[in-house]
């Protein structure tokens, strides 16, 4: 098996991407100049897939500290922000594919003037870069599932109403339309609403074991999406080959509740089990499950189709 390490030392697995490649490298030219807006979890582990197949990769950070650790990764690295308009119509010019994958910076909750200058303004600037730039073939925007708000367990697909109850994800909604608008014939816009992000470095065991041994609020039943990074690196890849248009939503199929998934997780490393006390009042969160049958009609096979716990 093959295998590209990032700067983190942790594997992505090549051999489906690879797969991918074989079988659809006569739609596309074999080699392409490809632009990543963002590059932080997703963004390095799609980098160093593309590097691999020996494209001309662009990625960005924010931060200029950031850009030697980058530099191994990619065919190039700038240092911009996406609310800079200038910047964002440099990075497209010349480029066939363009992937955003931008989130506020910081371990803080971001305020919503950081969200809009992240999301919105972004979109915006690249809407306009777009219209000046007809070699771009496709752009690859990802979202997130949290566009669908709560709905109280029940089943969503693409077709779904759109309501966020909050203004993050009011704006997140925004920046998919925004960015949509730049959708022809000749410039896909391809949109990926995805799960919570997990994998190598960020398992769940980390952000759902400490719950563990704990007496917990409710009965545990709020349902949680989820997607491995090595899945989202995948559809993208794929839908660059298979030139997606429209919007997909990007999750796996577990459906877990939170008490499920927790289970799973104390099971395999051997931790106290959780306690739910159904007399207490669920702490707020949405609860929503996302259908993936949209993506899976395409063709797509998931590397990591259930939770890897």
């Amino acid at each position: 098996m093959n295998n590209s390490i990032n700067n983190n030392g942790s594997e992505l697995d090549m051999a489906y991407l690879q797969q991918l490649l074989r079988q659809q490298a006569q739609r596309r030219q074999l080699y392409e100049n490809i632009a990543i807006l963002g590059c932080g979890y997703v963004g390095r582990a799609l980098a160093a897939c593309w590097q691999e197949q020996g494209h001309f990769v662009t990625g960005t950070t924010t931060r200029q500290e950031r850009v030697a650790l980058l530099q191994p990764l990619l065919s190039r690295v700038v240092a911009m922000t996406g609310d800079d308009a200038s910047a964002v119509q440099s990075l497209v010019q010349g480029q066939d594919t363009v992937v955003i994958s931008v989130a506020p910076t910081g371990f803080q909750v971001a305020d919503e003037a950081t969200y809009e200058k992240t999301y919105l303004t972004t979109a915006e600037n690249l809407l306009q870069a777009l219209k000046q730039t007809p070699s771009v073939k496709q752009v690859i925007y990802l979202s997130s599932y949290s566009v669908y708000g709560d709905r109280q367990g029940e089943w969503v697909d693409e077709t779904a109403s759109i309501s966020p109850t909050e203004s993050r994800s009011q704006m997140l909604y925004e920046a998919e339309q925004i960015v949509s608008q730049a959708d022809s014939e000749h410039q896909r816009i391809c949109i990926l609403r995805l799960g919570g992000i997990y994998g190598p470095g960020r398992e769940l065991v980390g952000m759902l074991g400490g719950m563990a041994g704990m007496t917990l609020p409710g009965r545990g039943d709020r349902v949680i999406n989820w997607i491995h990074r090595d899945d989202i690196v995948g559809v993208i890849e794929f839908a660059r080959l298979n030139e997606l248009q429209g919007i997909y939503n990007l999750v796996d199929d577990s459906q877990l509740t939170v008490k499920e998934q927790l289970e799973r997780i104390c099971s395999r490393y051997g931790l106290p089990p959780a306690n739910w006390d159904q007399s207490k009042l669920s702490l707020p969160g949405k609860s929503v499950r996302v259908s993936n049958q949209k993506l899976k009609a395409t063709g797509y096979q998931f590397i990591h189709p259930q939770i890897v716990v």
